[in-house]
C-alpha cells in the first residue's frame, strides 16, 4: 500500500511513489556520502575503510531492515533472496556503471584487491558453510531433502567473521598517517547529517520496495524473479547512487570499496540478525547453492578485473553488464522451468 494506504494502490500511484522515493534517495544518499567523508577525514581514516565500513554499513541498511522485517513476517527466504540477489547486483552493475560514468579507468589500489576482495570471498564461503553445516547437524525432521534448521549458535559464525574483518580494519586506521585536516568540519552537524540521510534513505527504500512489489502483483511477477532481481535492484540503489557518485570525483577505491564492503556486511551480519530474531530459520540448499555459485561467480569475474592493472576499464564494465543479463535471462528461465536448476524456484 502507498504511503500506508494514504494514496490509492493503482498502477500508475505506485510508479509515482518510486519516482518519488528514488529522488529522496538520492538526496540522502549524497547527504550519506558527504557526511561519511568529513567523518572520516575528521576521525583520520583511510579511503578503504570510508567505503568498506562507513559508507557501505550506511548504505547497507535497507538490505538489513529487508531481512529484519521479513523475518518478523515469517518470510524469512524472502529476505534472504533479496539480499543475495542485492549482492549479485551490487557485484556486476555496480562497478560497471561506475566505470562506465568515471573518466578514463576506473582506479583501485593493491590495499583494496588484496585484502578487501579477498575478504569479501572468503564471506561468501563462510556463508556456504554455515548453510551446510545447517542442513548437515540441524536437519529438518521429515522435511524435504537438503533442508535444514539455521540456529542461533550456527548464526554467530558469520558474525565472528566480521568481527575479525572490523579488528583488520582497525588495524589499518592504527597504522594510517592521515593529514590533519579537520579545521571547518562541525562534528555534531556531520553525525546529524549522516543521521538524517540514514533515516530518509531507509523510509524511501521502504515505500520504492512497496510500490515495486505491487506493481509486481499486479503485472504477475512470479515472487522469486521480483525478489533477486527488481527488489534487489531496488534495495541496491544506495549503494548504486553513492558509488557512482564517488566514482564521478575520481574516488574509485570508495567507490569499490563500497561495494565490496556492503556486501561482506549484508552476507555476514544482515543474514545472522535475521536469525538471532527469530530463533530458527528453515535453510533450503538447493535454492540457496545455486544462488550462492552465481554469486562466487560473479566476484571471481570482478577480482580478475580489479587485479588486471588495478582497474575497471570500459569494456570490462561492458563485460559486467553482460554476466548480469545472463544472470537475469537465467533467473527468468529458472522460473518458468526451462532449467529447473534451483529446486522449488
Amino acid at each position: 500500500m502507498a504511503l500506508g494506504g494514504i494514496l490509492p494502490n493503482t498502477p500508475v500511484v505506485n510508479v509515482l511513489v518510486i519516482v518519488a522515493a528514488t529522488g529522496f534517495i538520492w538526496f540522502g544518499s549524497g547527504w550519506l556520502e558527504e557526511s561519511a567523508e568529513h567523518l572520516s577525514t575528521y576521525y583520520g581514516l583511510p579511503a578503504v575503510v570510508q567505503g568498506s565500513i562507513v559508507v557501505a554499513i550506511g548504505s547497507s541498511f535497507p538490505e538489513l531492515s529487508s531481512v529484519v522485517f521479513t523475518a518478523l513476517a515469517g518470510t524469512f527466504d524472502m529476505g534472504v533472496g533479496a539480499v543475495v540477489g542485492s549482492a549479485i547486483f551490487n557485484i556486476l552493475v555496480i562497478p560497471a556503471i561506475s566505470g562506465l560514468v568515471t573518466e578514463g579507468d576506473l582506479d583501485t589500489n593493491r590495499t583494496l584487491v588484496y585484502k578487501e576482495a579477498q575478504f569479501y570471498m572468503i564471506a561468501v564461503s563462510a556463508l556456504v558453510v554455515t548453510l551446510a553445516l545447517a542442513v548437515i547437524y540441524v536437519p529438518v525432521p521429515g522435511g524435504p531433502e537438503l533442508t535444514g534448521q539455521l540456529t542461533r549458535p550456527l548464526a554467530m559464525i558469520p558474525l565472528l567473521l566480521y568481527g575479525l574483518y572490523l579488528f583488520i580494519q582497525w588495524q589499518d586506521v592504527s597504522d594510517y598517517e592521515a593529514e590533519d585536516e579537520t579545521d571547518g568540519i562541525d562534528i555534531a552537524r556531520e553525525w546529524g547529517r549522516l543521521a538524517v540521510g540514514l533515516v530518509v534513505i531507509l523510509l524511501a527504500v521502504e515505500q520504492l520496495v512497496g510500490s515495486v512489489e505491487s506493481l509486481g502483483n499486479t503485472f504477475g511477477i512470479p515472487e522469486f524473479l521480483a525478489g533477486v532481481t527488481i527488489i534487489a535492484g531496488a534495495t541496491s540503489l544506495p549503494d548504486t547512487l553513492v558509488s557512482v557518485r564517488s566514482a564521478k570525483t575520481g574516488k574509485g577505491i570508495t567507490s569499490i570499496g563500497n561495494v565490496l564492503g556492503s556486501n561482506t556486511f549484508d552476507l555476514l551480519v544482515a543474514i545472522p540478525i535475521g536469525v538471532l530474531i527469530v530463533g530458527t530459520v528453515p535453510v533450503d540448499f538447493a535454492v540457496a547453492v545455486p544462488m550462492l555459485g552465481v554469486l562466487t561467480l560473479a566476484t571471481v569475474l570482478l577480482f580478475s578485473f580489479l587485479r588486471t592493472d588495478l582497474s575497471v576499464t570500459a569494456l570490462e564494465s561492458y563485460v559486467l553488464l553482460a554476466a548480469y543479463g545472463l544472470f537475469v535471462a537465467w533467473v527468468i528461465a529458472e522460473t518458468v522451468g526451462v532449467t529447473d536448476l534451483i529446486k522449488g524456484a
